[in-house]
């Protein structure tokens, strides 16, 4: 097996945190590059990092040159931007479409994304609009094997404190029985694994998983029928 090249936005991320813990942890990369803002502090011998300014598209471009898989788990929250729209748009639309075009453009032939659960274009809510939109322009781009990730309320402890998502997580692991499938909660690592073990797969195209989709490609659903 050839040497391989992973690329990661949004390693500071809930999600993409521990994705990259599992990327420098797996022999199948064998070097693992991360797209930052400002200076990450972990150090590892398959670590690259790579300072970006991703409102420059030259920056974007050249950083993700070699790469044989991209991972997106960028995002942001209302809170964040506080409440500008535009803003909002800036990180969870323009990013992953300027990554999508970049990773076509360079050659690199896996695009793995993070979405939600919901995600459409002919949602009335902004958020799954946004998500929406962002599926199917990157559906647009023709990248040859494209695996979108659509989690409900992602379980696990955040750098940030966030207390309404916490109430949320305590809530639907009550009731997590009584919910449709795709709308159960899940752990960010169980996703993240999901998006290392959705890179692997030799299949072009473009595949979406929920809840049990990203079950089964992890093995989950496999080992644990009931």
């Amino acid at each position: 097996m050839s040497a391989k090249t992973a690329t990661l936005i949004g390693a500071t991320g809930l999600i993409g945190g521990e994705l990259l813990n599992l990327l420098l942890s797996d022999d199948y990369f064998e070097k693992v590059r991360i797209l930052v803002r400002t200076p990450f502090n972990v150090v590892h011998p398959k670590l690259e990092k790579k300072l970006v300014d991703f409102n420059d598209n030259d920056s974007l471009l050249v950083a993700l040159d070699g790469s044989d898989a991209l991972f997106v788990a960028v995002g942001t929250t209302q809170k964040k931007v506080r409440g500008d729209k535009v803003a909002y748009k800036k990180v969870d639309y323009d990013i992953p479409i300027h990554a999508a075009k970049f990773c076509k453009m360079v050659g690199c032939k896996i695009f793995v994304l993070v979405s939600s659960v919901g995600a459409s274009n002919k949602s009335g809510n902004f958020y799954l609009q946004l998500k929406g939109e962002v599926e199917d322009k990157v559906k647009e781009l023709g990248i040859d094997s494209v695996h979108i990730m659509r989690p409900s309320i992602l379980l696990g402890e955040r750098k940030e404190s966030r207390p309404l998502e916490k109430m949320s997580q305590s809530m639907m692991r009550i009731f997590s029985l009584l919910l449709p499938s795709r709308y159960k909660p899940i752990q960010a690592r169980d996703v993240a694994r999901a998006m290392l073990a959705s890179s692997k797969r030799s299949e072009k195209g473009f595949f979406v998983y929920e809840y049990e989709e990203m079950e089964t490609v992890i093995g989950f659903r496999k080992a644990n029928p009931l």
